[in-house]
């Protein structure tokens, strides 16, 4: 008996060779670690400050409180040489730039408050974490925070304060003022207002709450006048004087050559006074935001 033959050996199946595959971009290859293909760089203050220039103009808190303070400086101050204009008052050779003081004082309110609200909101909600966590080092996100809101203050305070110097020079016939006046009632005011503004910046670092630093920094704007007025006794005409000397409605008249007594801070020297009392607070503010929790 014979067998029958084996079967023909077949070639088991065999997966189609494909050719060498090279690892994707952006894996390290056989270690397996991602390696993103973006360069990496230590973030600075450059990054920071292009990073607090994006918050500031996309809150509804900034367009809102510049909105009004134009609106204040443009509209108190063609309304007061309208008024002055309508009336036939003698200015007496005073500054026709010495009207501007009026609108400014009230605007200034609307700087402070924003102030305030570029790091205290962020209590607030919350959102101190957050830039804490994008931006670890405190004293450069203070610092970022600070440079774009005085930039941004200065800026719309100087053009607003120059345009209406011009408008109202065209409305009214008073004394020219001279180019060292011109500076001072528009680059001047601008830093000033800006560096108060700075000063409720600090006090928003400080307080981190941002109605009670609002409301303190109205108090110290319009409290030593007010008690000024009401100091009837002759024992307090010292302190009576120098409350109104140094108050900061009278410092920013003094910008204006406009001040309500006959000595105190003339010139360039209120500009000098608030930005040291800002500085001191800056530095109150730094060692407060090192050494206290979030």
């Amino acid at each position: 008996m014979t067998m029958p033959p084996p079967p023909p050996q077949t070639q088991a199946h065999q997966a189609p060779q494909t050719p060498y595959q090279q690892p994707q971009q952006g894996w390290a290859g056989q270690a397996g670690l991602y390696a993103s293909p973006i360069p990496v760089r230590t973030p600075g203050l450059g990054d920071a400050i292009a990073s607090e220039w994006t918050k500031i103009r996309s809150v509804r808190s900034t367009m809102w409180t510049l909105g009004v303070m134009i609106v204040l400086l443009i509209g108190i101050g063609l309304l007061t040489a309208f008024a002055v204009s309508v009336s036939e008052a003698d200015l007496d050779g005073t500054p026709v730039l010495s009207l501007g003081f009026f609108g400014v004082l009230l605007g200034s309110i609307c700087v402070m408050t924003l102030g305030v609200l570029t790091i205290a909101s962020e209590y607030g909600t919350g959102m101190i974490r957050t830039t804490l966590t994008a931006c670890p080092s405190r004293a450069r996100m203070l610092i970022a925070k600070s440079v774009v809101f005085f930039l941004l203050a200065f800026t719309i305070t100087t053009v607003t304060t120059g345009v209406v110097g011009v408008l109202q020079t065209a409305m009214l016939d008073g004394a020219t003022a001279d180019g060292a006046t011109w500076v001072r009632s528009t680059v001047g005011v601008g830093l000033y207002v800006a560096t108060l503004g700075l000063l409720s910046l600090a006090l928003g670092t400080l307080i981190r709450h941002s109605a009670g630093a609002i409301t303190i920094m109205i108090a110290v704007v319009l409290l030593p006048l007010v008690l000024a007025m009401f100091m009837f006794s002759p024992t307090l005409s010292a302190v009576q004087e120098a409350l109104f000397e140094y108050s900061i409605p009278n410092q920013l008249g003094a910008m204006y050559d406009a001040s309500v007594t006959t000595s105190g801070p003339t010139g360039w020297e209120p500009l000098w006074i608030i930005l040291g009392v800002t500085a001191a607070a800056m530095a109150a503010a730094l060692v407060s935001l090192d050494r206290r929790d979030v």
